[in-house]
């Protein structure tokens, strides 16, 4: 079975049952014109965002995971895309990365596992 989602040619483990949410954007350029009708057109193609959370995950894949964007601002993303109907690949960013410390090691403080990881992925347009 293929993964859920590959960055920069890593497989991220399958997402929470209740995640992965897809958002297609339609970028316009628009206004109204005297009479208020709106006036625009569409810019570029249209752009995804991709919202990623597991419930709980080790420390250090998720560690694993998040460093994938440490060197590189934007990401080689491959994903199922909703409206093509197959994979594709996207230069996406990162944004916020949330997560919660689940299992710690009390002697050092390390976490051992994460719990409520939490990322978005965000299409650049490119």
């Amino acid at each position: 079975m293929s993964a859920f989602i590959t960055v920069n040619g890593v497989q991220f483990p399958y997402p929470d049952y209740d995640s992965g949410l897809q958002t297609s954007a339609t970028l316009v350029n628009s206004g109204r014109n005297a009479n208020g009708v709106l006036v625009g057109q569409q810019i570029g193609r249209t752009q995804s965002k991709v919202e990623l959370s597991w419930n709980v995950l080790d420390a250090a894949v998720w560690a694993s995971m998040l460093q994938q964007f440490r060197s590189n601002f934007i990401a080689s993303v491959t994903y199922y895309d909703m409206e093509q109907g197959g994979l594709i690949t996207r230069r996406m960013y990162v944004s916020d990365r949330t997560a919660k410390p689940f299992t710690v090691d009390p002697k050092t403080g390390i976490w051992i596992k994460a719990k409520q990881c939490k990322l978005n992925l965000i299409d650049t347009g490119a």
